[in-house]
């Protein structure tokens, strides 16, 4: 049986020629929600590439496995598969994807759980630090000032967000700057940023030897930072955002000659410094499109033997 070989064969190549392409093209920075959208594509494809190859595995080398998969199906589509002219290396393959299936799961489990963990340590920080005061009214409001002499902000996500304003920050931001740092906190919200970071961050811990993943995770953590970009500039301009990333950052020192760990901050401000650049409407659907179809091309190969067999 050559199909689970043949979509692992296919996992290996998408997953050493999507990234490579996303790295020559020359629209990713210009277009982030489809260049994330892309990337989404790539991984799905070799996810399921492997999901694939594990079940069309387990069905060849257990029965039990095989009546479930293939039972409506007729006779000549199940012997088109060949399940009966296996080797032993089905049931290894089957385990073994079947387990990295299982650890992928664990890492992501492993990931939302220290998301949560830190999540609920800052509301604690933050209730300690900004307490309400007997007789204060609730806030009605997302925001919330924190006395600190270093600018700062930062979105609290959960049942009720946060965008938490350091009063350094406040002294800094000036005009609207401070409503194009919140709308860019919310264009994260809004999107659900967190679960792609959470999905890239599971992958890459779980199987850090694999590029993929490592190429998938920091992308996915520049990408989402220049579509909230986006949306604060499209709301406040770009020089407005362009100045609050500025004044939030230029006492890190990610302005300098060293590298740090924002050194993709001066990237955002020259590049919202920089006239827009879009691609057309057309050829963002176009890309949106062909995006689309690289995870149909594993389900297409898995069921080549059974359309010929109907055929």
């Amino acid at each position: 049986m050559m199909v689970p070989a043949v979509l692992l064969l296919l996992a290996a190549l998408t997953a050493v020629v999507g990234p490579r392409l996303l790295a020559r093209a020359d629209w990713p920075d210009r277009e982030p929600v489809v260049a994330l959208w892309a990337w989404q594509c790539v991984v799905a494809a070799v996810l399921l590439c492997c999901a694939l190859s594990m079940t069309l595995s387990a069905a060849a080398a257990w029965q039990a496995v095989r009546g479930h998969v293939f039972a409506p199906a007729p006779r000549g589509v199940v012997e088109a598969y060949a399940l009966s002219a296996t080797g032993p290396w089905a049931a290894a393959t089957a385990v073994a994807l079947a387990s990295a299936g299982l650890w992928s799961g664990a890492m992501l489990v492993r990931e939302i759980a220290r998301a949560r963990t830190r999540r609920r340590r800052r509301r604690a920080e933050l209730l300690l630090r900004a307490p309400q005061l007997p007789g204060e009214e609730p806030a009605s409001g997302p925001l919330v000032v924190l006395e600190s002499e270093r600018p700062d902000a930062w979105w609290l996500p959960g049942g009720s967000p946060r965008l938490v304003v350091t009063t350094a920050a406040l002294r800094r931001l000036k005009g609207r700057q401070l409503d194009a740092v919140l709308a860019h906190e919310q264009g994260h919200a809004q999107a659900r940023h967190d679960w792609l970071l959470h999905c890239s961050a599971a992958l890459a811990n779980g199987f850090p030897q694999v590029p993929v993943f490592a190429a998938f995770r920091a992308e996915m953590h520049r990408l989402v930072e220049l579509a909230a970009d986006d949306m604060a500039s499209r709301r406040f301009g770009r020089l407005t955002t362009a100045l609050a990333l500025v004044e939030l950052n230029e006492d890190r020192g990610v302005f300098g000659p060293s590298p740090t760990p924002q050194a993709h901050v001066p990237q955002r401000v020259h590049r919202l410094l920089t006239p827009p650049d879009r691609l057309t409407a057309a050829r963002r659907l176009r890309l949106t499109a062909a995006a689309a179809l690289v995870p149909v091309i594993p389900v297409l190969v898995t069921l080549v033997p059974g359309l010929r067999a109907l055929g």
